[in-house]
């Protein structure tokens, strides 16, 4: 299923979860994987100093600060590397995002892996929150491939995996979430579930929909689940389409926990597919940062491809 898989990565502790993934991965499809970091932006113009993503420091930039950078990225991984090795190692001075999505572009890269949080300081709140960060979001905006975002260690077993989750809001855009995970489901033989949440938060100001209206609108999702995604289904599919009403998110993150789910697939965003601008929409942001298992998100604009590379 995957020939060519990215791990892009900071070379800090916050990626490790996410390597560890992404070396299972890369044995599991017997991939090649390519380990890449974009380590600093260029000061300014095509000067030889670098502004260090890490640090935030600028530093000059040669071919020995390129050479210390990899055998940095050897040694972070050794473990890995001495398990499995065909591995590429890179790393570029440039805007992260742009540089990844080059990088995709470049390889024929099928699949992204990258781990999911950034702390933000609330100076106000003297705390620390957990956000999804600005790379994370434009990589997830404009990449031509999925992309699998790691936030807590992964305790499966990815050789033998038996429940894929499918997140849907009933609109064209989801549709590339639910071919991929269908493909996935197929190819690891494991159960689908296509999962709707009900939003019964998105009622006027001050007005609680009643539980007629609830039922109703269930009942109306559910008729809607099965015309839009059975006719895709084969006879020797395993899978199962669920609605629930609540706050959408946490309708998921429940459903995965209470069934073993071993990935989420969700559409980058969903709702328009048209609107380039929108970054990571709130529920998949939600799912991303509080999820226990890996989350696939699967860019909008595919759709307007046809998807056709994960078409079953």
């Amino acid at each position: 299923m995957f020939k060519n898989i990215l791990f892009a990565t900071t070379v800090t502790p916050d990626c490790d979860d996410a390597a560890n993934y992404a070396f299972d991965m890369a044995m599991k499809y017997n991939a090649k994987l390519f380990v890449f970091h974009v380590f600093g932006t260029p000061s300014r113009g095509y000067s030889q100093h670098v502004i260090n993503v890490k640090t935030g420091e600028r530093e000059s930039y040669g071919e020995d600060f390129d050479k210390g950078i990899k055998e940095e990225i050897q040694t972070t991984y050794a473990e890995f590397l001495d398990q499995y090795g065909n591995v590429d190692i890179d790393c570029m001075v440039g805007s992260p995002n742009k540089e990844i999505l080059r990088k995709v572009k470049k390889e024929g890269i099928d699949l992204v892996i990258m781990g999911a949080h950034k702390q933000i300081k609330d100076a106000e709140a003297l705390r620390y929150r957990n956000v999804t960060g600005d790379t994370l979001q434009k990589v997830a905006k404009s990449a031509r491939c999925p992309l699998i975002i790691i936030s807590r260690p992964y305790e499966k077993n990815l050789w033998e995996m038996n429940n894929i989750l499918c997140g849907t809001d009933l609109t064209k855009a989801s549709m590339p979430a639910f071919r991929f995970a269908l493909k996935f489901a197929r190819e690891n033989k494991c159960k689908l579930h296509l999962f709707h949440g009900l939003d019964i938060t998105s009622q006027p100001f001050g007005r609680a929909p009643s539980q007629v209206e609830v039922e109703e609108n269930v009942k109306e999702a559910e008729i809607k689940i099965h015309q839009l995604y059975k006719p895709e289904m084969a006879s020797g599919d395993d899978y199962e389409m669920i609605v629930r009403e609540g706050i959408p998110y946490m309708e998921v993150l429940k459903y995965a926990r209470e069934n073993n789910v071993e990935l989420i697939a969700m559409s980058h965003h969903t709702g328009s597919i048209f609107q380039e601008k929108e970054m990571l929409g709130s529920t998949v942001e939600e799912v991303v940062l509080r999820s226990a298992c890996p989350v696939a998100s699967i860019n909008r604009m595919n759709v307007l491809e046809g998807y056709d590379a994960f078409k079953a």
